[in-house]
């Protein structure tokens, strides 16, 4: 007989002869040494794809989280617009200006932001992680518009947010850059004017996330009570019909109920609750309204920048904080007492921009709709002469809150231009400023860079031959 060492396991050798085969028997005593390798084997045995097998969640909680990632997406993939390649330059951030430096950015444009990554999310290796976040632009309360005096390359827009930062977009392909100008400006034209505010797609997702979360806690309560072999085809049903019939109805009950209990635009201004406003409303209204020609809020800006701005370098061209612009505004549309002399307001830039800002604004711009393809045509006869008549003509028959204040904006602007040696402001340059955001089609086309050429083209002879179209004006 042998006696062993290993831990508690004893083997016993039987020898019946001396003659004998030699066999030995070998038997385990010990229970738990038996039990603990059975423990093991089981621990190790693979499924059919060679993985681990997961432990079940015990959290009925952990189960509907997954079912409503499943039928909710992440609110980026709901709401992505439009991604491509384009040329990207940061020229300020938060009011400070920086060094232009171009780069290639793949552009990611929502409904209320824009991201900038360094590469296309497709082209990216899937094991890589290249630990750089993408850089993200909130476009509540942005401003965008062509900047061709920003930069020596042609189709160069910029966009300006709420605080600050602007961006310079740029590609050499004219369709391409048109197509990204119009998503964005479609982007931020939908969005509130205030960042504060949440626009109404998203308020709807959350009034769809919030109920499908209702939703499928209930589902979830259900689930607890019914037997282990329910729940299957249970939370089958819940995938395929759940976000389709009761999420629906239950956003749409909403929506109704909210839509009719809502007061009309007219209750509201009878209560004072909504102002008639200076931004945004019609050119005929504001003037009807202060009993004027023109806007006071425009002669006010004139008044400070001719005061304290005819010498500034790259007057009009130069933007200013829009986070302060936009603080003017607020105060313009509430109806205070506006002092442009006060120290919030001694960057001239600020008031260049809000005035800019309000021609900008107007649902019909300062050269009216009906007029735009008379003043392209006047711009595209040969004769000098008979170009300058033609101007005459079509200004003579605006309307008089229109026909007032161009009158007194070009008469400002050739002060500008008198003091260009200063300011460095040609009246090349103001009409690059000032075409785009004076005049424009109703309906936008496919030959929007070519009305660009005349709308500047416009802006350029209405300055330099100032004296002669509006020469009725002044005897």
């Amino acid at each position: 007989m042998q006696k062993s060492t290993n831990l508690d396991t004893s083997v016993e050798t039987l020898s019946s002869t001396r003659q004998g085969t030699g066999a030995v028997q070998m038997r385990i005593k010990n229970a738990n040494s038996h039990h603990d390798r059975l423990s093991q084997s089981k621990s190790m045995i693979l499924t059919d794809a060679g993985k681990a097998t997961e432990p079940i969640p015990r959290h009925r909680r952990n189960h509907s989280q997954h079912v409503l990632k499943d039928i909710i997406p992440p609110l980026e993939q709901l709401m992505v617009e439009k991604e491509g390649y384009l040329q990207k330059a940061k020229i300020a951030d938060g009011g400070k200006k920086l060094r232009k430096n171009w780069s290639t950015s793949w552009i990611v444009l929502s409904s209320r932001k824009i991201e900038f990554y360094k590469e296309s999310k497709q082209q990216a290796l899937p094991n890589t992680k290249t630990g750089h976040k993408p850089e993200s632009v909130d476009l509540c309360g942005a401003h965008i518009e062509w900047a061709k005096e920003k930069s020596s390359r042609k189709n160069v827009f910029q966009i300006t947010t709420a605080s600050g930062t602007e961006f310079l977009l740029q590609s050499d392909i004219d369709f391409i850059i048109l197509d990204w100008f119009h998503a964005i400006k479609n982007a931020i034209d939908r969005l509130p004017k205030d960042p504060s505010t949440p626009s109404r797609s998203l308020e709807l997702f959350k009034i769809q996330r919030s109920s499908s979360t209702e939703l499928l806690s209930h589902y979830d309560n259900d689930i607890k009570e019914q037997k282990p072999e329910h729940r299957k085809s249970l939370m089958f049903r819940l995938h395929h019909s759940a976000s389709d019939t009761n999420d629906k109805n239950r956003v749409k009950s909403r929506l109704k109920k909210f839509i009719t209990r809502r007061p009309s635009l007219k209750t509201l201004q009878e209560k004072g609750l909504i102002k008639d406003q200076i931004f945004g409303s019609h050119l005929h209204t504001v003037c009807e309204r202060e009993n004027s020609t023109v806007p006071q809020f425009v002669k006010q800006c004139i008044e400070a920048v001719e005061k304290r701005g005819l010498d500034v370098d790259g007057i009009y061209r130069v933007s200013g904080n829009l986070a302060t612009i936009q603080k003017l505004r607020f105060i313009v549309n509430q109806e205070e007492k506006l002092n442009l002399d006060d120290s919030q307001w001694e960057d001239i830039h600020v008031v260049t921009g809000a005035l800019k800002m309000f021609f900008r604004e107007l649902p019909e711009p300062l050269f009216p709709f009906s007029f735009f393809e008379r003043f392209v045509e006047a711009i595209k006869k040969q004769d000098n002469n008979t170009r300058i008549e033609t101007m005459k003509s079509l200004v003579q028959k605006l309307p008089p809150p229109n026909r007032d204040t161009m009158k007194v904006l070009f008469g400002h602007l050739t002060k500008i231009v008198a003091k260009a040696s200063k300011n460095l402001m040609s009246t090349q340059s103001l009409g690059i400023v000032f075409g785009p955001t004076l005049l424009r089609a109703e309906n936008e086309t496919g030959n929007m860079a070519v009305h660009m050429v005349y709308q500047n083209q416009i802006a350029e002879l209405m300055l330099s031959e100032y004296k002669k179209i509006f020469s009725s004006e002044e005897d």
